[in-house]
């Protein structure tokens, strides 16, 4: 599976008349923040594919404007292509504004979701704005990561942990990815493709699994 992942940084390319030429093969786009509204739903019509997305610390419109055709996976488990996808918005507090958490406000969001993850028998892509501490973050107040998301990545042990909220250039995907046990840690700034190898299949889900199977 071929996934788009983009966040915080416009890229005409994507919405270009050939970006569906120029990007076949992708099934899914993912937005981990802080892109506008009518980009994203540009985007879901230039590729034809579905868009999932969670909003960034600077996503203001999104109380008035959703992107049309894209779903807010927000506190949500959503299953595309045998996967379950596991989206949280925001960033750490740092003025009160919208999207913005505490520590504590963030660990608490995560513990509510314990029962979904355990129905649905784990978590293989989590999608956040802000990334984990100490993991591609920053030492300011806005840019911190969540520690709440290590204890995340440690407990359910997700194949990808994709984020964004921290601007930085690339020359490569490797660059952009960081291992901490076991998951993929990726910064989505701009937009990066990630090939997803094929999986195993769980006999008694039907589910295709990475890495990982649950008993």
């Amino acid at each position: 599976m071929k996934l788009l992942a983009v966040s915080d940084a416009v890229s005409p390319a994507l919405t270009d008349p050939l970006a569906r030429e120029a990007f076949s093969g992708v099934e899914a786009v993912i937005s981990a923040g802080d892109l506008p509204p009518e980009y994203l739903a540009s985007i879901a019509v230039a590729l034809g594919v579905p868009l999932f997305y969670v909003c960034g610390n600077h996503d203001i419109r999104y109380k008035d404007t959703t992107p049309t055709g894209c779903t807010n996976i927000h506190l949500r488990l959503v299953s595309f292509g045998g996967l379950n996808i596991l989206g949280i918005e925001g960033s750490r507090w740092y003025n009160g504004g919208p999207y913005q958490y505490t520590e504590a406000e963030m660990a608490w969001r995560l513990l509510t979701l314990m029962p979904a993850i355990w129905w649905a028998r784990g978590v293989d892509i989590v999608v956040t704005h802000a990334p984990p501490r100490f993991i591609h973050d920053a030492e300011d107040p806005c840019h911190k990561g969540f520690r709440s998301f290590l204890r995340l990545i440690k407990r359910y042990r997700p194949a990808y942990f994709l984020h964004g909220h921290i601007h930085r250039y690339f020359e490569s995907h490797e660059a952009r990815v960081t291992q901490f046990n076991g998951t993929e840690v990726i910064n989505c700034y701009g937009y990066t493709l990630i090939d997803i190898p094929p999986e195993t299949v769980d006999a008694k889900t039907g589910r295709r699994r990475k890495r990982y199977l649950r008993g």
